[in-house]
C-alpha cells in the first residue's frame, strides 16, 4: 500500500508539474520533465513521454515559441461541426446562413 500511495504522489506531481511547463511555456525544461517521467513508476506517465518524444520537435516548438494556429485550427474546427451537422438535412443555404451566424 505505501508503494501505492508513493505512485500517486509521484503521478501527481509529474501532472502538476508538466501543467505548469505547459500554463508557463517552459520548453527548456521538457527534457528533464520526460526523464522524470521515464523513472517513475506509473506506467501511463511512461506511455506519455515515449508519446512526446514521437514528435519532440514539434512539442519542444509548442512550448516555446509565441505564435500559436490554435484561433485558425478554432476557426475550421467550428466550421466543420456546423457543416457536419447539416449533413443529410441541409441544403448549401442553410449551412451557409449557420456558418455566417457562428462567425
Amino acid at each position: 500500500m505505501p508503494q501505492a500511495d508513493a505512485a500517486v504522489a509521484t503521478a501527481y506531481r509529474l501532472t502538476q508539474d508538466f501543467a505548469v511547463m505547459v500554463r508557463e511555456r517552459q520548453g527548456a525544461r521538457l527534457d528533464v520533465r520526460l526523464a522524470e517521467a521515464d523513472a517513475c513508476a506509473v506506467p501511463a506517465l511512461q506511455r506519455f513521454a515515449r508519446g512526446v518524444r514521437a514528435d519532440l520537435d514539434a512539442v519542444r516548438a509548442g512550448r516555446t515559441e509565441i505564435w500559436s494556429n490554435g484561433p485558425t485550427e478554432g476557426c475550421v474546427h467550428k466550421r466543420t461541426l456546423l457543416k457536419r451537422q447539416g449533413y443529410g438535412r441541409a441544403g448549401f443555404d442553410l449551412v451557409r446562413q449557420r456558418v455566417l451566424c457562428a462567425a
